[in-house]
């Protein structure tokens, strides 16, 4: 009997941040133009404009691709939630631990992600030795031309 009494006791003071806003939080993605692939940790989540849910004891790498278009890529962090005190006046330090154990303590940042994405413009990367030069058939008006291809 005594057993079962300090278990219930220990989830009656445990988890004061889990019981009010959870392991999970919902993000908002969307951007510009619309209906980008989505990839959040590597993982395909769908198209723009959409919301996530993602574990709040985690930071998040979120990248919106589009044919056409640069990718966005942005960071969702976390970090300690406003209950933190409220968790060590109710639940004690069980509380507390419960909750930085489950992710209950914490809370992403920013809640909604805005992704703009670039038209996609010429470019020049070095790799090892080698030097690769991306070339698009309908050049931008607005590009500053740096040289010009000819056959030998």
């Amino acid at each position: 009997m005594r057993r079962s009494t300090l278990v219930l006791a220990l989830f009656a003071v445990s988890g004061c941040g889990t019981i009010i806003h959870g392991t999970m939080q919902n993000i908002g993605l969307s951007s510009t133009p619309t209906n980008a692939r989505v990839w959040v940790d590597n993982q395909a989540l769908g198209n723009t404009p959409t919301i996530v849910k993602l574990s709040r004891k985690d930071n998040h790498i979120i990248r919106m691709e589009l044919a056409g278009y640069q990718p966005f890529e942005a960071t969702i962090t976390r970090s300690v939630s406003g209950w933190v005190v409220g968790n060590l006046v109710f639940g004690g330090l069980v509380g507390l631990a419960v909750d930085a154990i489950s992710g209950g303590l914490y809370k992403l940042t920013p809640d909604q992600v805005a992704g703009q994405l670039a038209k996609q413009s010429a470019s020049v990367q070095r790799v090892g030795n080698g030097l690769f030069v991306t070339v698009v058939l309908r050049p931008d008006a607005t590009w500053q031309r740096v040289g010009t291809l000819a056959r030998e």
